[in-house]
C-alpha cells in the first residue's frame, strides 16, 4: 500500500508540475475545470446521488455554473491580455469564502448541524459553494503575473499545515479539535500546522524579499482555512458512511480525498492576494 501511494503521489506531483509551468497560461482554467468535474462526480456520490444518471446529470450542473462563472469574469472567451475583470473575481471570492464561515459552523455544531444540511439536495448545493469557487481562485490566481509561483504557495502551505500537523499532532496531540468530525486531529496539531506555515513564511520573505506583513497575511489565514476543507469533506463522508470519496487514484481514495483542504485555502489565498495586491519576484 505505501509503494503504491508513493508512486501515484510521484506521479500526480509530475502532471501538476508540468501542468503548472508548461500548460498555456490560458488553459490553465480548463485544467482546474476537469478537476473540479471530476470532483463533481465524487461529491455526488457523497450527497447520496446513488445512479450513474444521476452523478452525471450533478456534473454537468457544475459544469454549467462553471461555465456562466467563467463568462462572468471574463475567461470565456479565453483572454489572454490580463484584463481579468479583478472585481467580479472578487465576487465570487467573497461568496466562497462566507460560504466556509458558515461551513465552520456546521462542522463545530457536528451531529447537530446535520438537521441543516442532510438532505440530499442540500449536500448537492454545499458541493456547488465548495467547488466553483475553487475553480474562480486557481484561474484568478494562475493568470496573474508569476502565478504559476503563486500558486505553487497555496499547495506549498497547505502541504506545510497537513505536515507540521501531523507530526505535531502524532508527537504532542492531546487536545481534539473537532472529535465528533475527524477524532484524530487535535489542537496541538493545528498550532504545529500554523507554526510550519510561519517558518514557511520566512523562507518566502528571504527568498522573494517581499514585505514580510504582505507574506503573513497570505501564508497564515490560508494555512488557518485549510484544515477547514479537510474537515468539512470528513463531516459529509461520515454522514455518508464512507471512507473514502473514491477508489479513482490507487492509495490516495479520490480526487477530492487530496484536494479538500485546497477547496478551502484557494478562495482565502486569493482574496488576500487582491487585498495585499502581492507580486512574486
Amino acid at each position: 500500500m505505501l509503494k503504491q501511494r508513493v508512486i501515484t503521489a510521484i506521479l500526480l506531483a509530475a502532471v501538476f508540475l508540468g501542468v503548472l509551468f508548461f500548460l498555456p497560461v490560458a488553459l490553465f482554467p480548463a485544467f482546474v475545470a476537469t478537476i473540479v468535474l471530476i470532483s463533481a462526480w465524487e461529491w455526488a456520490n457523497l450527497s447520496g446521488i446513488g445512479s450513474w444518471w444521476g452523478r452525471a446529470a450533478y456534473v454537468v450542473l457544475q459544469a454549467v455554473v462553471i461555465a456562466v462563472a467563467a463568462y462572468y469574469v471574463g475567461a470565456l472567451p479565453v483572454d489572454t491580455t490580463g484584463a481579468l475583470a479583478e472585481e467580479r473575481y472578487r465576487n465570487l471570492l467573497i461568496i466562497g469564502c462566507t460560504w466556509w464561515a458558515v461551513a465552520l459552523l456546521w462542522v463545530q455544531g457536528y451531529p447537530s448541524s446535520a438537521l441543516l444540511w442532510r438532505h440530499t439536495a442540500v449536500r448537492a448545493v454545499m458541493g456547488l459553494f465548495v467547488l466553483v469557487p475553487t475553480w474562480a481562485a486557481f484561474s484568478f490566481v494562475r493568470l496573474q503575473e508569476q502565478g504559476a509561483w503563486l500558486v505553487l504557495m497555496i499547495v506549498a502551505v497547505v502541504a506545510a499545515a497537513d505536515i507540521g500537523g501531523y507530526f505535531v499532532g502524532r508527537r504532542l496531540g492531546r487536545h481534539k479539535l473537532a472529535p465528533s468530525v475527524s477524532p484524530g486531529k487535535t489542537w496541538e496539531g493545528f498550532l504545529g500546522g500554523v507554526t510550519a506555515n510561519l517558518c514557511l513564511a520566512l523562507v518566502i520573505w528571504l527568498t522573494t524579499g517581499q514585505a514580510i506583513l504582505s507574506i503573513v497575511a497570505l501564508v497564515i489565514p490560508t494555512s488557518l482555512v485549510s484544515v477547514l476543507g479537510d474537515l468539512l469533506e470528513s463531516m459529509i463522508k461520515r454522514e455518508r458512511g464512507i471512507k473514502d470519496s473514491s477508489a479513482l487514484l490507487p492509495g490516495h481514495g479520490g480526487v477530492l480525498d487530496r484536494v479538500d483542504s485546497l477547496t478551502a485555502a484557494a478562495p482565502v489565498f486569493a482574496l488576500a492576494l487582491i487585498v495585499v495586491d502581492y507580486t512574486v519576484g
